[in-house]
């Protein structure tokens, strides 16, 4: 399977609380929560419901698990988008295809049609790149850091929000790695969120004679 991450980030790679924020993030101080809420443009919907469809498979760490799961999987939800078909595409999508979610605490996932991947996560994730089609990665910094780091990435989605934040948790981290990308797609909606499609392609070439380890 091509393993691909699907991002929402602000302009100064901000990813957290693209919703609504979690107890634990208002506790910490976090108060700028919502800042993806209403800003899509209607060719972006249209493209993230045809992402979510594409997939064949869904890989989510567990803090994105725990957000997903009782909206993504509320049986009211499922229901309704199973008797008005095409009205909640994304809800389909998420309840028809297989979901893997990354944790070594999460014991008994509630979800229909999830598998806990615990103990030796790369070996897990290798074996399930050995399969054909997709498997999707949905916001879960913490586990794109680790695949990224993993060389487990082959292409990395991006929406970009036309907004700096200033506080948050970033998606990449200060401290590398470091990673050169090709490009495959670039575009900018009505309400100027850009969406970036790129392939890890290496490392970055720097100034000559420099060390780059």
């Amino acid at each position: 399977m091509k393993l691909t991450t699907i991002t929402q980030i602000t302009v100064d790679g901000v990813m957290q609380a693209n919703g609504h924020a979690t107890e634990e993030e208002l506790a910490s101080g976090f108060t700028r929560d919502g800042w993806a809420l209403g800003v899509w443009g209607d060719d972006t919907l249209e493209y993230i419901n045809r992402l979510c469809e594409r997939a064949d498979a869904y890989l989510l760490g567990r803090k994105t698990y725990e957000i997903f799961a009782p909206y993504w999987g509320d049986e009211e939800r499922v229901r309704a988008a199973a008797e008005n078909p095409g009205s909640d595409r994304i809800t389909t999508a998420f309840n028809s295809k297989p979901k893997y979610v990354a944790s070594n605490t999460l014991t008994d996932p509630e979800w229909a049609g999830t598998t806990v991947l615990s103990g030796d996560l790369g070996a897990a994730i290798r074996e399930l790149k050995t399969g054909e089609g997709e498997l999707q990665v949905h916001g879960s910094g913490a586990l794109v850091r680790w695949l990224l780091a993993n060389d487990l990435v082959d292409e990395i989605i991006l929406f970009t929000v036309p907004v700096i934040l200033g506080q948050g948790t970033r998606l990449f981290p200060a401290d590398g790695p470091d990673l050169a990308l090709e490009v495959l797609a670039s575009r900018t909606d009505e309400k100027g969120v850009t969406t970036q499609v790129y392939r890890p392609d290496g490392r970055p070439r720097y100034s000559p004679n420099r060390p780059t380890a």
